[in-house]
């Protein structure tokens, strides 16, 4: 019997806890029996301070498995990275209140040592990432294992939960260090009318935004329309992207997942707004603009897909049990 989640939008405050699991509290991966992805560190081989990258191969998958294994996979990357979340106000704040400063969140050397062969797995799936890794090694040798990632991860993360999923092959979806590279894609593909491309881009509120889609916002510059970006295409951008995992109409919320979000696999849980010309569509990430929706070119599954997803099959005993889960054990005892 499939678990159905209460909805996430509990409380109004940022940075929350969800209902079914303690921040820090995490799942084991799901065997390949059932769901069949290979955990990222497989990748790799040596321990922090020799790593090094030995499979860059990719899954090959027909499009229609495509929507719920990238749902799927980037949920047990988030239930194994610890179910954190934010759950965004729908009222901004007022740009005279005062706003505490952001201090990036550093892992315990325990946490560091857990996930390190996990993340320069993501950066297994992209091409030309030998020479980060290698400069990670050196920095924890220089400085131990506590020491951050020196490169931002998210568009790693996004590659290889594109690769396993089925999008091995470069002309479907362009894996790379840095996303600019994969939206670019999008809006050619958009533009010229590419079949090949998995996904295709379009503005905030244009089209039907389905769980497997990407929303994206730029930092530098930091863009307001796929219009300004299509100025600059080829041109590097600071700019980040996240999966829709859940699309809730009732709630007017989008839940997302992205990698190097604080330092973790993270959730989002987006307001969004609907009106009689646009379909339901993000307000925007955290009072940033989003300014680019990535459709992916497949069947499209429940807008609930999350709550479907094999990873939270067997965490009802988490909703009520959230003061037992500890930050280094599995949660999957309880």
């Amino acid at each position: 019997m499939r678990l159905t989640l209460p909805p996430l939008l509990l409380v109004t405050s940022l940075s929350v806890t969800p209902l079914w699991g303690q921040e820090g509290g995490y799942a084991e991966r799901l065997p390949r029996s059932v769901l069949d992805v290979r955990a990222p560190s497989e990748r790799i081989e040596g321990e922090p301070g020799n790593m090094r990258i030995v499979d860059r191969s990719c899954q090959a998958m027909p499009l229609s498995q495509l929507r719920r294994r990238i749902v799927d996979t980037a949920v047990q990357e988030w239930a194994w990275f610890g179910y954190s979340a934010d759950v965004q106000p729908r009222t901004p704040p007022a740009r005279n209140e005062p706003r505490r400063p952001f201090v990036y969140p550093r892992l315990s050397p325990e946490q560091s040592a857990r996930v390190a062969s996990s993340i320069a797995g993501y950066w297994a799936a992209t091409p030309d990432s030998d020479w980060i890794v290698q400069g990670q090694n050196s920095a924890w040798q220089n400085k131990g294992i506590g020491e951050r990632w020196h490169n931002a991860w998210s568009a790693a993360f996004i590659s290889w939960v594109m690769c396993e999923s089925g999008l091995g092959d470069p002309a479907q979806f362009r894996r790379a260090i840095a996303h600019h590279s994969y939206i670019d894609q999008a809006i050619v593909a958009s533009d010229t009318g590419d079949e090949r491309a998995a996904y295709r881009a379009y503005g905030i509120g244009e089209q039907r935004i389905q769980p497997g889609d990407l929303l994206c916002r730029g930092s530098r510059p930091a863009y307001r329309s796929l219009t300004e970006r299509r100025s600059q295409l080829g041109v590097g951008a600071r700019t980040h992207c996240d999966i829709v995992v859940k699309v809730d109409e009732a709630q007017e919320q989008i839940s997302v997942i992205g990698g190097n979000v604080r330092a973790t696999v993270r959730m989002k849980v987006i307001p969004a707004t609907r009106d009689d010309e646009h379909p339901l569509h993000p307000v925007a990430d955290n009072g940033r603009p989003l300014f680019a929706h990535l459709q992916l070119q497949a069947e499209e599954i429940e807008a609930d897909a999350l709550d479907h997803a094999p990873s939270l099959q067997d965490k009802a005993c988490l909703v009520t049990n959230l003061p037992a889960i500890d930050p280094l054990k599995p949660s999957t005892d309880c």
